[in-house]
């Protein structure tokens, strides 16, 4: 096989999908595929040269005209575009704990799941907006169909959890939390504070942008790491035809109003402004990009995935040229705006391509490209002494 620019192959695999030979024993080598949260993890969890993990879209129609497939052979795994082998690649683990229960008798994979290293919770009732009568989900997501409101998980099983993912190397565990009437941050601080205190991981948390901006500031002082505001949309047109909610409710001002507040509050790179990639004009997306790292944060960004059951699971997949531009901007922006990204340790997504990722798009490696790589590597090094002293001192 020729060498393969892993990233890009990453990318087009989000954009095509991958069908599945049947000489693959995916029960037998594999996590799975867990419909949760929004849906954009209900693919194929996969890791690809370079160590990139990748849930890849195996059950959407699209899928249907791909031209890549995973086959099976001599105890090895290999992407394949028609009969020519592309890379080798390796199915996401089964990690011990999806076997085990909580002290409560509930199976661990109820509480929690992993989307590439990171540990994923969403530990409160259905988002808000699906429950309205009518209902005015953003009309990508699967929340409604994915998560139940039955029997929510306590604190303390969500902190066993985290000590029995932690104890396979998890570092970094991520709460999401859709409408909850102004008081999603309330609902979510419980479980901020007894992580940090009982495991130290670092923690993320997805919630919608509260009105009154000081409530940050408790999750902060709790030891929240990382904020995500997925506001979805630059265009505000689109923001208000895909997410009728978060329009009628929030407002597109009130993530950017929270992205300035907490990013001031916390320093350059520590929270992300989320946006899909594939439905807006492709100026609009570049022109989100510019936004969020113009403020300091960096972006998260989803290629568009038409879910089934959602409004728009007819809806067709990115184009992947398209894709890449998108995706050679977002490494641009975050070196011009000196951007950290890939600092904390063993944090690989899965579900998008991460900032520090951006760099197989590039095409042509200049000075700034160097000047940026040995900033990040020795960022990196410094924040791995600081997060193992954490770990043991607290």
């Amino acid at each position: 096989m020729e060498p393969i620019n892993p990233g890009k192959l990453k990318l087009e695999l989000f954009c095509r999908g991958i069908k599945i030979d049947p000489s693959c024993e995916m029960d037998k080598d594999g996590r799975g595929i867990m419909k949760v949260r929004a849906g954009l993890g209900s693919g194929l969890e996969m890791i690809l040269p370079d160590d990139l993990y990748a849930n890849i879209p195996v059950l959407e129609p699209f899928v249907q005209d791909t031209p890549f497939k995973l086959i099976h052979r001599g105890g090895k795994y290999f992407v394949c575009r028609g009969n020519a082998e592309l890379a080798e690649a390796r199915l996401a683990g089964r990690p011990q704990w999806y076997g085990r229960n909580t002290s409560k008798g509930r199976p661990m994979t109820q509480v929690g799941s992993m989307q590439g290293t990171t540990l994923g919770f969403y530990p409160t009732r259905v988002c808000g907006f699906w429950e309205m009568t009518p209902r005015v989900n953003c009309r990508f997501c699967a929340t409604g169909i994915n998560v139940s409101n039955d029997a929510l998980p306590t604190v303390d099983e969500i902190v066993e959890v985290c000590q029995a993912a932690k104890a396979e190397g998890t570092t970094f565990c991520h709460f999401n939390v859709g409408y909850y009437g102004g008081k999603a941050l309330e609902v979510i601080l419980p479980f901020v504070e007894a992580v940090k205190k009982r495991t130290k991981l670092l923690v993320g948390v997805q919630a919608p942008p509260q009105k009154d901006l000081s409530k940050y500031d408790s999750v902060i002082n709790a030891g929240a790491d990382h904020f995500s505001f997925c506001y979805e949309f630059h265009n505000p047109k689109v923001f208000a035809e895909v997410c009728p909610g978060k329009q009628k409710h929030l407002t597109q001002q009130a993530f950017f109003d929270a992205l300035e507040y907490t990013t001031q509050k916390m320093g350059k790179g520590r929270n992300s402004g989320e946006i899909i990639a594939g439905i807006e004009p492709i100026e609009d997306t570049f022109a989100g990009i510019d936004y969020i790292t113009g403020v300091g944060a960096f972006p998260t960004i989803c290629v568009f995935r038409p879910v089934i059951g959602t409004d728009l699971e007819k809806s067709p997949s990115p184009d992947y040229q398209d894709m890449l531009k998108v995706y050679r901007r977002m490494y641009e922006a975050c070196r011009d705006n000196s951007i950290p990204t890939g600092i904390a340790p063993n944090i690989k997504t899965s579900l998008v391509v991460l900032p520090y990722e951006g760099k197989y798009f590039r095409e042509n490696t200049t000075l700034a490209d160097f000047a940026y790589d040995a900033k990040l590597a020795v960022m990196r090094s410094l924040f791995l002494v600081y997060f193992r002293a954490k770990m043991l001192f607290g």
